[in-house]
């Protein structure tokens, strides 16, 4: 018999008892379909994690921190008191003060090689945003940096050196600028105190209007570099004694990101931390592949049982068609071809457990993708909880298959060695 022949025969064998074949397939779609819609969930979150990548910054910056003595890694000192340095530089937040980077650390960055610019965050509180209609709303800025690359519905980032603002796109509407497209190119006042508590506005382009992201960072409006600058020097104003900067972090762009390991090194020796966008990003990713996996082991639990049960079925077929296999072999067929006959029977069933449930997995998660992108999800803009790779829809059918085939290798060995004379013997 030629390959094409062991096919036709063994799809045919395949619907002799539908029952179990039936009830065979039924447990390996529900493995498969299970698969299908967790590699779906993976697919689409990464790949909404991958557009959002610039939401927590350029993938060339590099996010420093001051790191105090008492807790760089490898410390001895124990839980007293940390002996004061006038050098050190402190950040005030709402429950305390941190260590934070003086204008000498700026410079330390700024001379380690493979560094590009350092853009220091000021901490900036202005007291509201005034938009055209005469309308004041409270106001909290993002950084800066935040705006590279965020996902926007109409215009651009900030231009480094210009007055220029990004707005999220829902703040479009309370500040009584029409549409994302109208509010490009419009002017908002920003009211901010100094030392002694003298307000000033500055007046700031709309440069463009961000969408809602995974990172947040697109909640609040993100000032330019220069006016956040100007900002920060009018708030630092006014005092009679000149206060020393302070920076809750610093941004560096990285020229060679080969580098960056090194860099890291240079700016710990300095008691300094630096922080890529993906080592940002790799919290998000790990909670995300640690869930999949765990809802993976349950498919793959069920996909193990219908091995089983494919185990069962052909055991079963064997027995009931001992004579046929003796008659078989009998009349010329070998072991080998007996062998590739059970087994491409045990393929077929994976093949169609598998197929289905893949189908009808994307088929579901689509639907229910454009379910919750219009509902629940509907403020991440861009996010398909369930994306379907191609390349991973095949492996998972193929993995599938091979599973049945090993299963299928027990119940194809005993009828390959079958003994023609006994079996045909066999009531």
């Amino acid at each position: 018999m030629k390959f094409i022949d062991l096919l036709r025969t063994s799809i045919g064998n395949t619907f002799r008892s539908k029952a179990r074949t039936i009830l065979t397939v039924i447990a390996i779609f529900i493995g498969s379909f299970t698969l299908t819609l967790t590699s779906g969930i993976g697919t689409g979150v990464n790949d909404y994690i991958d557009k959002t990548v610039a939401a927590f910054g350029n993938e060339n910056s590099l996010f420093v921190q001051k790191v105090s003595e008492r807790s760089t890694p490898g410390s001895n000192e124990g839980d007293g008191p940390t002996e004061y340095n006038p050098e050190e530089s402190n950040v005030r937040l709402g429950f305390g003060s941190v260590s934070g980077l003086s204008d000498r650390d700026i410079e330390k960055i700024e001379k380690i090689d493979g560094v590009g610019s350092v853009d220091p965050m000021y901490m900036v509180t202005p007291k509201y945003l005034e938009s055209a209609n005469g309308k004041k709303f409270k106001l909290s800025l993002g950084s800066p940096p935040e705006a590279d690359g965020l996902q926007l519905e109409s215009g651009k980032a900030p231009e480094r050196a210009k007055d220029e603002i990004l707005l999220p796109a829902s703040w479009v509407e309370p500040l009584g600028l029409g549409s994302s497209q109208d509010a490009v190119g419009k002017t908002v006042k920003i009211a901010i105190g100094n030392a002694v508590d003298q307000d000033k506005t500055f007046t700031a382009t709309v440069s463009g209007v961000s969408q809602a992201s995974l990172a947040g960072s697109s909640d609040n409006p993100i000032p330019s570099v220069g006016l956040n600058k100007e900002l920060y020097d009018y708030q630092s104003s006014g005092s009679p004694r000149k206060v020393p900067n302070s920076y809750f972090t610093a941004t560096a762009t990285v020229d060679d990101m080969s580098k960056v390991g090194t860099i890291k090194s240079q700016l710990a020796d300095e008691n300094m931390l630096g922080n890529t966008v993906e080592d940002q990003l790799g919290m998000f990713r790990a909670v995300i592949n640690g869930i999949v996996w765990i809802l993976n082991s349950f498919a793959i639990i069920a996909l193990l049982a219908a091995g089983f049960g494919i185990v069962n079925t052909l055991l079963m077929s064997v027995q009931e068609r001992t004579r046929e296999i003796g008659l078989m072999k009998a009349l010329g067929m070998s072991g080998g071809k007996v062998f590739g006959l059970f087994s491409l029977e045990a393929i077929f069933i994976g093949f169609l457990g598998s197929a289905i449930g893949a189908a009808l997995g994307i088929a579901v998660g689509s639907i229910a993708s454009g379910a919750l992108s219009n509902g629940l999800l509907s403020t991440l803009p861009g996010l398909s909880l369930f994306l379907f790779d191609p390349f991973k829809i095949a492996l998972i059918i193929l993995s599938v298959m091979f599973i049945a085939f090993l299963a299928g290798t027990i119940p194809a060995v005993r009828a390959a060695r079958q003994d023609p004379i006994t079996a045909l013997r066999y009531e």
